[in-house]
C-alpha cells in the first residue's frame, strides 16, 4: 500500500503531478474539521495552505502522520511543538513568495505615495478631483527598511532603482553586508526620525510583536508614509490609526492584520491608507512554486529522505550533494553502535574525517542519532524527535571534523562511552560502484572489517579456535538462515576475534543466544541495517 499525502486545500496541478505517481493521493476540503479529522487517521502526510488548522487535536487524529506541509510561508496555522513532539516534520516553502511579497511592498508604498487607490474609487463614483488627490514622488526620499531578511533585501534592491537613500534597521546583519546592498545601517530611532517612507519586513516574533507601536509613531518624521506587508501585528494597528488621525503619518499601504480574516480596522476609516486583504503571496507564480515546493518536500520526507525545507529539524540548511550519500550510512552506523554497545551510551561523538569536512557535516550528527535510538524506543524516530529523545535519556551527541583521514577518503565514526566505562565504536565509509553509493563498515568497536552496511548484521565475539565458523553456520543453516557474507577480524592468532554475518532473515532473541553460547562468545549482539 502506496503511503497517503492528503490535500486539504487546492494545490497546483504540477505539484500534484510530482506526488501522483508514488502515493495514494487524497482530497479532503481542510475547513470542514470533522472530514478533516477523519481523513487523517489514514493520512502519512497532509498539505495546507491557511486555512486549515493542524493543531494538536489534528494531529492526535492522524498515527501514521510523519510530515505536515504548508503550501506558503507563515505558520500560523501549524502547531509546530506538537508535532514535534509527535516526532512529525513540518515543511513550509520558505523562498516561495519573497519576489510577490517584495513586490506588494513595493506596489503598496507607490499607492500610498501618489493616492492611487482612493483616487481611483473617486473617479469610478463619478468624482474628478485631481487636486484632492495630489501625491509626492519616491525620487531623493529616504526610505527606511525594517528587517534585511530575504524579502527586506529584494524590497531594497527593487525601490532603490527609483533613486531613494535607504537606510535599514536589522540587528542581526553586519555592516558590511548591508553596505553592499547600498544599506546604511542605523537603530530604529534613527529609522523613525529619518525616513519619508518605512516598510516592514520582519518575522513575527514575541520581539518583534508591536514593534512599531504607539511610542515609535510619537517620533516618527512628519509626513511619513509606513508599509506593512509582513506580518499582522509588527504595528500596533490603533496606533497608527491615531498617528494617521493626527497628522503625523501621512498614510500608511497595510496587508496583514493582527488578526485575519480581518474585515473591520481602525485603519479602515481613512482614504490615505490602501488595504489589501494578505495578498502578499497572491500571485500564481507564488503559488504554484509554494505548492511545488512542498510537494518535492513532502515526497522526500516519506521516501526518508533529509528535507531541507523542514522548520523543526536541528540541522543546517542544504545538504551539500557529496554529503547526502553519508546521511545513510551516519544513520546505519548509529544503528550498528546501539546493537554493538548493547544499549544507550552516556555520551556519543559523530567523528567525520576528510575532505568532506570542507562542507557542512552537521547534519551526520543528526542522522547518527536517528539510528542511536531506532531500536531503543517504540516509538517512530526521526530527525525531527532524535534529539529530544536523546535529551531525554541524558544523551549528549558531539559533532568532531577532522581534514585528516587514514585509508579511506572519507571516514564516519559513532564513538560512544556507556555508562559502564566501556567505550565502543563503529566506522564506515561511502563507496561508488557505477552509479550506485555502496556503504560499508571498516571498523567494529576496534575489529578491522570490511562488509556492506546493509541487510541484518550479527556480530559474534569469542576466543579464535578452530571449528568456530563451521558451528555457527550449521546452527544458522539448521534453523533455515542463509548467510549472504561474513568476514572474521582477529587481532592476533588465538586471541579475542569478532566474526561479522549478514543474513537474510531477522533472528530471534532465542536463536542468537544459542549461536553466541554454541561458541562461547562472550558478547552477540545484532543489528537491522534494512533500509526502513
Amino acid at each position: 500500500m502506496n503511503p497517503v499525502v492528503l490535500i486539504a486545500e487546492e494545490l497546483a496541478p504540477a505539484a500534484i503531478e510530482v506526488l501522483a505517481h508514488d502515493f495514494d493521493v487524497r482530497h479532503v476540503d481542510g475547513t470542514d474539521r470533522p472530514a478533516l479529522l477523519s481523513a487523517l487517521s489514514e493520512a502519512d502526510a497532509v498539505i495546507v495552505r491557511s486555512a486549515t488548522q493542524i493543531d494538536a487535536e489534528a494531529i492526535a487524529a492522524a498515527p501514521r502522520l510523519k510530515v505536515v506541509a504548508r503550501a506558503g510561508v507563515g505558520l500560523d496555522n501549524v502547531e509546530v511543538p506538537a508535532a514535534t513532539a509527535r516526532g512529525v516534520m513540518v515543511v513550509n516553502a520558505p523562498t516561495s513568495n519573497i519576489v510577490s511579497a517584495a513586490e506588494q511592498a513595493v506596489a503598496l508604498l507607490l499607492a500610498v505615495a501618489r493616492n492611487t487607490a482612493s483616487a481611483s474609487a473617486a473617479l469610478k463614483a463619478g468624482e474628478w478631483k485631481r487636486s484632492k488627490y495630489t501625491g509626492v514622488e519616491v525620487q531623493g526620499k529616504t526610505v527606511g527598511v525594517v528587517g534585511l531578511g530575504r524579502i527586506g533585501v529584494l524590497f531594497a534592491s527593487r525601490i532603490a532603482a527609483f533613486g531613494t537613500r535607504l537606510i535599514a534597521y536589522d540587528p542581526y546583519i553586519q555592516p558590511a553586508r548591508a553596505a553592499q546592498l547600498g544599506v546604511r545601517l542605523v537603530g530604529l530611532e534613527e529609522l523613525l526620525r529619518e525616513s519619508d517612507f518605512i516598510s516592514i519586513h520582519l518575522p513575527k516574533t514575541p520581539e518583534t510583536v508591536g514593534l512599531i507601536g504607539e511610542k515609535e509613531l510619537a517620533i516618527v518624521k512628519p509626513g511619513v508614509r509606513i508599509v506593512n506587508a509582513a506580518r499582522g501585528g509588527l504595528v500596533d494597528e490603533q496606533a497608527l490609526a491615531n498617528a494617521i488621525a493626527e497628522g503625523r503619518v501621512a498614510g500608511a499601504g497595510v496587508d496583514v492584520y493582527g488578526k485575519e480574516p480581518c474585515t473591520s480596522s481602525p485603519l479602515f476609516a481613512f482614504d490615505n491608507v490602501v488595504a489589501t486583504p494578505h495578498l502578499g503571496a497572491s500571485t500564481n507564480e507564488a503559488q504554484d512554486k509554494a505548492g511545488l515546493a512542498v510537494a518535492k518536500s513532502v515526497k522526500l520526507a516519506l521516501q526518508g529522505e533529509f528535507v531541507p525545507d523542514a522548520v523543526n529539524v536541528q540541522a543546517g540548511g542544504v545538504v551539500a550533494e557529496d554529503v547526502r550519500p553519508l546521511l545513510p550510512l551516519a544513520e546505519k552506523l548509529g544503528r550498528a553502535f546501539t546493537a554493538v554497545a548493547g544499549g544507550v551510551a552516556a555520551s556519543v561523538t559523530v567523528e567525520v574525517r576528510g575532505e568532506i569536512v570542507a562542507h557542512d557535516v552537521s547534519v551526520l550528527k543528526l542522522a547518527a542519532t536517528k539510528g542511536l535510538f531506532s531500536s531503543v524506543v517504540e516509538e517512530q524516530v526521526t530527525y525531527v524527535n532524535a534529539p529530544h529523545l536523546a535529551a531525554e535519556r541524558g544523551v549528549e551527541v558531539t559533532l568532531a571534523s577532522l581534514a585528516e583521514t587514514a585509508e579511506q577518503p572519507t571516514l564516519v565514526t559513532v564513538r560512544g562511552a556507556l555508562p559502564d566505562g566501556r567505550t565502543v565504536s563503529v566506522s564506515g565509509t561511502v563507496t561508488h560502484s557505477g552509479a550506485r553509493d555502496v556503504l560499508k563498515l571498516t571498523e567494529v568497536d576496534g575489529f578491522d572489517v570490511e562488509i556492506g552496511a546493509e541487510g541484518i548484521l550479527l556480530f559474534l565475539r569469542y576466543a579464535d579456535r578452530p571449528g568456530v565458523v563451521g558451528t555457527v553456520g550449521t546452527l544458522l543453516g539448521e534453523s533455515g538462515i542463509n548467510i549472504a557474507a561474513m568476514q572474521v577480524a582477529r587481532r592476533e592468532a588465538g586471541g579475542e576475534t569478532l566474526m561479522t554475518l549478514t543474513v537474510d532473515q531477522a533472528l530471534g532473541a532465542d536463536l542468537l543466544t544459542s549461536a553466541a553460547e554454541s561458541i562461547g562468545a562472550t558478547a552477540a549482539s545484532a543489528a537491522d541495517l534494512r533500509d526502513e
